[in-house]
């Protein structure tokens, strides 16, 4: 398996002017990563940004191992379902410019009146299409657990088996998320289990239950929030977070001293035959120059330890 980093663990930075694309480059770098995620998510201009990127990884010699992308299937017009058909596209020319094989992609997430059931049919149609076009290509899509339509491993498992049944080919796999499968109520090794032989690509991240407050601010579901324009505030004092789907709140932290199980994750993962991009996510509410090379030390010990 190879140890990479998602530009999302540094969004804050981002956000407060702190980082930009090529300097999250030479950061993952730095700290010794084997390579890096990078997402449509933090392009201004990217006619010009994938350009300085793509540069920034020949000068530090690290390899883009996946280019994410937000879509969202769960659209009552065809017409919007079609330009979330286009984020795809736009991900596969991505992944083919900065010569990687992988793209994360979304299923959909639910929105007033939709059901589960409802977009299940559009979810279908919109990745088979997304698989058709990545396979023409030799790209692979890997299909996160994101949200409360998607979320749980036996859900992405379906869709996965759908789209293959429609498609003829395996263009279509997972994308287990550690940190998410909390937020859907499950155990994460457990729910690895169900996705691991999918697997292209793996998120991981980490959990804890949020403190008790004082307030009861709206918290947004499966969204990280920042409250302060200098910096995230500690858990101890955090209103944003996440919810799981029986209303518990949590709070990103580093990576080993949460609630997911590493090892078996990890062992899972194995034991599928994985070896691809196991991706740190970080989503804490601390510092992610400090937060994110203490949770790559800890997914490279484990790493080592399996191997």
């Amino acid at each position: 398996m190879k140890l990479g980093i998602s530009m999302y663990s540094y969004v804050a930075a981002v956000k407060d002017g702190r980082l930009d694309l090529p300097g999250f480059i030479r950061e993952a770098k730095r700290i010794g990563a084997d390579g890096v995620e990078l997402l449509d998510f933090f392009y201004n201009d990217a006619d010009s940004e994938r350009v300085i990127a793509k540069e920034t990884l020949e000068e530090t010699g690290l390899p883009c191992g996946v280019f994410s992308i937000a879509n969202n299937f769960a659209q009552i017009e065809a017409a919007d379902r079609d330009a979330e058909l286009k984020k795809i596209e736009f991900g596969i020319g991505e992944a083919c410019y900065f010569g990687t094989d992988v793209v994360r992609v979304f299923a959909g997430d639910v929105s007033e009146g939709i059901t589960f059931d409802d977009a299940r049919s559009w979810i279908i149609e919109g990745l088979t299409k997304g698989a058709n076009l990545a396979h023409e290509r030799g790209v692979k899509l890997a299909l996160e657990n994101h949200g409360r339509l998607a979320g749980k491993g036996e859900q992405i498992r379906g869709l996965i088996d759908a789209v293959r049944q429609n498609c003829g080919h395996d263009a279509l796999g997972a994308n287990p998320d550690t940190g998410n499968f909390i937020l859907a109520c499950q155990e994460s090794h457990e729910a690895i289990k169900q996705v691991a032989d999918y697997a292209y690509m793996v998120h991981f991240k980490d959990f804890a239950p949020a403190p008790a407050r004082s307030t009861d601010k709206q918290v947004e579901d499966y969204s990280y929030m920042l409250d302060s324009e200098d910096s995230a505030p500690a858990p101890d004092d955090w209103e944003g977070g996440y919810r799981d789907l029986e209303d518990n709140r949590f709070y990103g932290t580093v990576v080993g001293e949460g609630m997911v199980d590493l090892a078996q994750c990890l062992q899972a993962l194995k034991d599928a035959g994985f070896t691809g991009w196991v991706n740190l996510e970080w989503e804490g509410a601390g510092d992610p120059f400090v937060d994110v090379p203490k949770s790559l030390e800890y997914e490279r010990n484990f790493l080592s330890a399996l191997a």
